[in-house]
């Protein structure tokens, strides 16, 4: 029977099951906790929970598997339940007993009209999933009627099943999310939460084949890459502030590796705009970036991706995930990348190995045990990129490689982290997570600064640090809802706690200059100098933060809150071959800081569809690293935010937008005394613009993210007063639009295509050049050739169709300018069982 017949059948004896009076089983309400598993097992459950007898032949059960039932409802409702898409229903049996029996062919038919307007309740997050794959209790929305005995052939019409569609299945390739699991660390709908919240989930990172977050984040207004050395790391910068290392969580914990993360075991990336302090500690201004983790779930999935393409990349992931027993209370998923990959750059190469074990033990019906391990080691070599000249990058060739080709970095990772949950009611629930990350990183650089334009001789420096570094991170939440006088709350208090500490061994010396017209490199192996630069510092704090969230008349939503932080800064130095790291310890120093960081917002829903919206927001920032000229380390970045804008969701939420005005200074910004190495906390940046935002599906087989950022990014006090930011385009925008060919036309093709532009970037603050202006034009083909297997998915990106030469970030001099890649091909093959 195909797949039509097997749920029309189900739906029929859904219908017929319904129909049975009340006299064969009680009506009350069990509480249901069947796991899928195959159907003799699953009955066996079902009848030691309700006390009937379930009659049936065993052949009728072979080989037969139960999506099982999770809910407090009647014996009936779950039984019927239990059996769909089996093809089997239930009838009257003797007394406390039911009898199995397939629905009869040809006999019963079943005349089904879709609800024109479902719920609130019902409408999907997301509803465009492949139409075999949808996980739908259709009963509730459908309604039956005019069932008649008849061997008549008939046609039904086209059927509409609205339901809530799990966001997070592997099979959903919408582009849309309603919620957020970052933003206020509460369920809160984004239309409804006072801020500028974008979430890209996995159908966005497989459509445009990401290698790492930055391939993500540019679908996100006002969100600019960052200086990366070449591909090694993550930079960031959100409307107008380099995020730094403060700026990347993931599962709500800070992820400080400059590293180019993978994405093999991520299932979406959320991106919230403007402070975050108030709930994650300090951290950079202009926003903040968290990848959210796939995790174990009761369906048994597999995965095996191939992909290959320009420049000798070469990429396997696998993802395996399911019960590890019948009751499903407890669950594993196994992500697993081999990446090897060259490059357009001379010299350069990326490589790395990952394992993402993860456990979900469901202790009891209300508690909850997720532990989460992540092992990363990539040898890669660090890249620097072009220089500038005059009042551009200099014109030679972008595959131009300006370090030594003997150097070599190595990093390795081990990430363990645990959640506990425990829900004491469907209203209050606590959470304590912990996390714990150590890190090995061996970085041998050599790096430019300083060049004599009119020769092209450019001076280079000699570092190689060895570097090892522990981070310990908790965190307790308690949230609750509850109603005073009308009023509804949704409160969440906690503390958190942050411990990194780090020590790095280096040596520093000068290295020999290279004519960057003509370089000649000097493959000196310097591994056995001794070392004679030594650094030893911590970053650790605790807050205490609080959050109301307060509706009125289901239209008005405000939101108040704040956090206190106690925060510790220490640095010790030591230089010369006689030092060690113990002498760094020795000679460091305590800064510490203490504030508060208020916020408040507030947001209208005068319809369904908009929302209006405002916040307020002070916060503590990241810790200057600099000293002034009595050896102090300077005082701790503050920022303050006014932020406004309107949200829309049309299309029963499945098309849906952001528009933000905000304003935003930084102050006590770091600024460097000529001619010395110390640094002055006088200065203040300011960055204010507009922000568009668009995302969903217009049609059910078209999709698209549309974006557009101004950015007003200068420095409003110390040196280089009026000058723009560096890195900031003042205008950017992109699309991406994927279309899922109707089937009449081809069954399972799909073709996308993005465009992304940015405007000219200043390559320092002191503005003594640009990158150009840039445009990049990508295209997608997939198809998932089901006449061959349905499991089976072919797909081809082409990026940077023009193959115009695109830069990335620099790091604010004129030495460090990142060259992106010109086109490339990738090809994808990817088997899927579920």
């Amino acid at each position: 029977m195909d797949g039509i017949g097997r749920k029309f059948m189900a739906l029929v004896g859904l219908f017929v099951c319904f129909s049975f009076g009340t006299g064969q089983a009680s009506a009350t309400e069990l509480d249901f906790n069947i796991a899928p598993q195959s159907l003799n097992s699953a009955l066996v459950a079902f009848g030691e929970k309700s006390d009937l007898n379930i009659l049936y032949d065993s052949g009728l059960t072979q080989g037969l598997t139960s999506r099982g039932v999770r809910q407090t409802t009647d014996p009936e409702t779950a039984l019927t339940l239990l059996l769909s898409g089996t093809g089997l229903t239930f009838k009257p049996g003797g007394k406390n007993s039911l009898t199995l029996e397939k629905i009869p062919h040809g006999k019963t038919y079943l005349s089904i009209r879709p609800v024109d307007d479902p719920p609130e309740s019902a409408r999907p997050a997301a509803s465009k999933t492949r139409k075999a794959e949808q996980e739908l209790l259709a009963h509730d929305l459908l309604v039956a009627e005019n069932v008649v005995d008849s061997d008549k052939k008939i046609t039904l019409p086209e059927v509409r099943v609205f339901d809530k569609v799990d966001p997070n299945a592997p099979s959903n390739i919408s582009y849309t999310r309603t919620e957020s699991a970052t933003a206020s660390k509460t369920s809160m709908p984004i239309i409804k939460t006072p801020m500028a919240i974008h979430v890209m989930p996995k159908a966005v990172m497989d459509d445009q084949v990401a290698l790492q977050p930055l391939d993500v984040v540019r679908n996100v207004s006002g969100v600019f890459q960052g200086f990366a050395f070449g591909g090694l790391g993550q930079g960031f910068l959100i409307r107008g502030f380099d995020a730094g290392f403060s700026g990347l969580y993931r599962d709500g914990f800070r992820f400080p590796l400059n590293a180019q993360l993978s994405l093999a075991n991520v299932e979406r990336v959320e991106v919230v705009k403007g402070p975050s302090t108030n709930l994650y500690g300090r951290i950079e201004p202009g926003g903040m970036i968290n990848m959210v983790t796939k995790r174990p779930r009761e369906e048994a999935y597999y995965s095996l991706s191939q992909q290959f393409g320009s420049y000798d990349r070469y990429q396997t992931q696998f993802d395996a995930t399911g019960a590890l027993n019948e009751s499903g209370t407890l669950l594993y998923r196994f992500n697993t990348e081999i990446l090897e990959q060259e490059s357009f750059r001379d010299f350069y190469f990326h490589d790395r190995v990952l394992a993402a074990p993860s456990l979900t033990w469901k202790i009891t019906p209300r508690t909850q045990l997720d532990v989460d391990f992540t092992y990363s080691n990539e040898d890669t070599r660090e890249d620097y990129g072009l220089v500038a000249l005059g009042n551009r990058p200099a014109p030679i060739p972008r595959s131009r490689f300006l370090q030594e080709p003997l150097d070599e970095t190595e990093q390795v990772m081990y990430n363990t982290t645990a959640l506990l949950t425990h829900n004491f009611t469907p209203d209050w629930q606590v959470r304590a997570r912990f996390n714990h990350m150590h890190r090995f990183t061996d970085d041998p650089q050599t790096g430019p600064f300083a060049l004599d334009e009119t020769t092209g001789v450019l001076q280079r420096g000699f570092y190689d640090g060895v570097s090892r570094s522990t981070t310990y991170q908790a965190s307790v939440d308690v949230n609750g809802r509850f109603d005073t006088a009308g009023v509804e709350h949704n409160v969440l208090v906690g503390w958190d706690f942050y411990n990194d500490s780090a020590g790095v061994t280096s040596v520093t010396d000068t290295a020999g200059s290279i004519n960057i017209f003509n370089p000649q490199y000097e493959n000196v192996d310097r591994s056995l100098q001794p070392y004679n630069f030594f650094i030893s510092q911590t970053n650790r704090w605790n807050g205490v933060y609080f959050q109301d969230q307060i509706t009125l008349f289901d239209k008005l939503h405000i939101m108040g809150g704040g956090r206190y932080d106690w925060a510790l800064r220490n640095l010790g130095l030591a230089f010369g071959a006689n030092q060690s790291l113990a002498a760094a310890e020795a000679a460091s120093m305590d800064v510490y800081n203490e504030r508060f960081s208020p916020r408040a917002g507030i947001l209208f829903q005068p319809w369904e569809w908009l929302s209006l919206y405002g916040n307020w927001v002070k916060s503590l920032g990241s810790p200057n690293g600099s000293f002034d000229a009595s050896g102090n380390i300077l005082d701790p970045e503050i920022a303050e935010q006014y932020e406004g804008g309107f949200k829309t969701s049309f299309f029963n939420g499945r098309l849906n937008s952001t528009v933000a005005f905000y304003h935003l200074t930084k102050e006590n910004v770091a600024v460097p005394v000529p001619g010395t190495a110390f640094s002055n906390a006088i200065g203040e940046a300011r960055s204010q613009g507009v922000e568009v935002d668009v995302s969903g599906q217009v049609t059910d087989d078209l999709s698209l993210i549309l974006t557009y950022a101004y950015t007003d990014a200068e420095i409003t006090q110390g040196t280089n007063q009026g000058n723009r930011l560096w890195n900031v385009p003042r205008n950017a925008g992109s699309l991406w639009v994927r279309y899922d060919l109707p089937e009449e036309w081809v069954r399972g093709l799909t073709v996308g295509a993005g465009l992304y532009v940015q405007g000219e970037r200043p390559g320092d603050n002191a503005n003594s050049y640009f990158l150009p202006a840039q445009t990049q034009v990508d295209a997608m083909l997939r198809y998932r050739p089901e006449f061959i297997d349905p499991h089976l998915t072919l797909q081809l990106n082409v990026n940077n169709l023009a193959d115009e030469t695109l830069y990335g970030g620099t790091l604010g001099d004129r030495f460090t300018i990142n060259v992106n890649n010109p086109r490339t091909f990738t090809g994808t093959v990817r088997y899927a069982l579920w």
